[in-house]
């Protein structure tokens, strides 16, 4: 374990920020990263608990051993630790930047709200990996002869082909944007995580043999029955990204949009791209010199206000129909899950009014433009309370409320009448697969990751693209060494 006493003598610590001011001006990363020295300190905290519910299913999806690689950086020694990262987590640079760290929730020491910093740990790992060498690519030694394609390239589809390119098969990935990753690199913003992440794997993978089909909409431009006829296995990962509907009435002013081509748009601007996208058509979208309501109290709403904020917006209103949680959980009865409390984001920490228990009625305008945001008071049951209402003003308006399963065009749309889908207790229509084998009903046709199981986090989207190469591997070969 670490420190025998070390989280009696060393107090938490994490990275820092930049001011709010000065990050506000820019759309680059702005975390201050610690130390070596620093980050072995904080990993000296573990305490190699008994049950360590940090890398167990409550704690992490991809089952990071958090207690092993804690003690490997407390002991200085950084080449393990990152290889035993690699051997959960295909990209651990990304999920320590915008996991949001169950894992800490979990933590024993989350008992006395102060946690081991696994989320920076993990960064810092993920960081040094780059600087000692250590990504870069792993060919296999022998090759199957057996072809995979896996459609879409986000974390899902991505951690599956890095799995299957090092089993020795041949794995094209084809993605409808013209640069891989999926909506982590259309759909978050550059501050949380820079697009050069995404790229360094890209070009990893690419060393491994993996080939990358981009600006290829499957359904559209390929058929998925093509697809099919000429690859052994094909694993659809398209992610969940139709917009959960509003009906709100007003919805189609101008000025009020769902929030994802908002962000898709910012970060194609960022990446030099055409800001138009086949998935997310839409007008610009800018902020500058606005009022801007955000409905939504999720990430992609938060993600929303950091952009708004960078672009100029004057004033930025999240409104969240749920009541303002307590600044502490009761840990009793919710330790070692994800509790809710009042949390602040780092984008709404740079000036965002948040409105709580506030149901969004109708959207006012005039001459077709947006002008405010009709809104009530909700009870407890998110029922409006009569006589509450109010406006705030608008000149744009941001939908973000989740959403409800893939892209009903493309793959959904060829394969509608052959492909089971069902609808989870959210709304979502996913497709439908169990969490052994992902395969669907569709003879040689697996799915993983958002598109089965709802939207969700990116530590799940690796596990799923991880488990999925598993099973997919075993059924070409008989038997397969990946880890599950």
């Amino acid at each position: 374990m670490g420190k025998v006493t070390g989280f009696l003598e060393i107090d938490r610590q994490v990275h820092k920020y930049q001011p709010a001011s000065d990050r506000i001006r820019h759309f680059r990363e702005f975390t201050l990263p610690m130390s070596d020295r620093e980050v072995e300190k904080q990993a000296a905290r573990c305490m190699d608990c008994g049950i360590p519910y940090c890398h167990g299913p409550t704690g992490c999806p991809v089952h990071n051993q958090i207690p092993d690689w804690n003690e490997l950086v407390y002991q200085g020694d950084w080449e393990n630790a990152i290889r035993n990262l690699h051997s959960t987590n295909n990209f651990p640079e990304w999920t320590g930047r915008i996991c949001p760290a169950p894992c800490e929730e979990a933590c024993t020491l989350n008992l006395e709200d102060v946690p081991v910093a696994i989320k920076t740990i993990e960064q810092a790992i993920g960081d040094k990996a780059y600087e000692l060498g250590f990504v870069r690519p792993f060919p296999p030694e022998h090759k199957t002869g057996r072809k995979v394609a896996v459609i879409g390239s986000g974390p899902a589809g991505m951690a599956a082909a890095q799995q299957l390119g090092r089993a020795g098969h041949d794995v094209h990935v084809y993605e409808r944007e013209s640069r891989p990753g999926g909506l982590m690199r259309y759909g978050i913003p550059d501050f949380k995580i820079e697009k050069h992440y995404i790229d360094r794997r890209v070009e990893q993978m690419e060393g491994e043999g993996v080939t990358f089909h981009c600006g290829v909409n499957v359904g559209v431009d390929k058929k998925a029955e093509e697809l099919l006829a000429e690859y052994d296995a094909v694993l659809y990962c398209g992610g969940s990204e139709k917009p959960r509907p509003s009906d709100l009435p007003g919805r189609d002013f101008a000025g009020v949009h769902d929030a994802m081509p908002y962000l898709v748009q910012q970060n194609r601007r960022i990446g030099g791209e055409d800001i138009q996208s086949v998935a997310w058509p839409s007008d610009p979208i800018l902020a500058g010199g606005k009022h801007v309501v955000v409905v939504g109290g999720g990430d992609t709403a938060s993600d929303c206000v950091g952009t708004a904020f960078r672009q100029g917006a004057v004033r930025v209103t999240q409104l969240d129909i749920r009541p303002q949680p307590p600044e502490k959980e009761d840990k009793l009865t919710v330790w070692p899950y994800w509790a809710t409390k009042m949390r602040t984001s780092s984008s709404q920490a740079e000036g965002a009014q948040r409105e709580f228990q506030v149901a969004t009625l109708e959207f006012v305008g005039e001459d077709g433009v947006l002008t405010g945001v009709k809104c009530c008071e909700v009870d407890e049951a998110r029922k409006p309370i009569a006589g509450s209402e109010f406006v705030i003003r608008a000149d744009l308006a941001f939908i973000a409320i989740g959403f409800s399963g893939p892209n009903e065009s493309g793959i959904m749309a060829e394969l509608r009448d052959g492909l089971t889908t069902n609808t989870d207790r959210r709304g979502s229509k996913n497709v439908v697969a169990n969490d052994h084998d992902y395969r669907t009903n569709i003879e040689k046709l697996y799915v993983a990751g958002d598109v089965r199981r709802g939207q969700s986090l990116v530590v799940w989207a690796i596990r799923e693209g991880r488990q999925a190469a598993r099973a997919i591997d075993e059924a070409l070969m008989g038997s397969t060494l990946l880890p599950r």
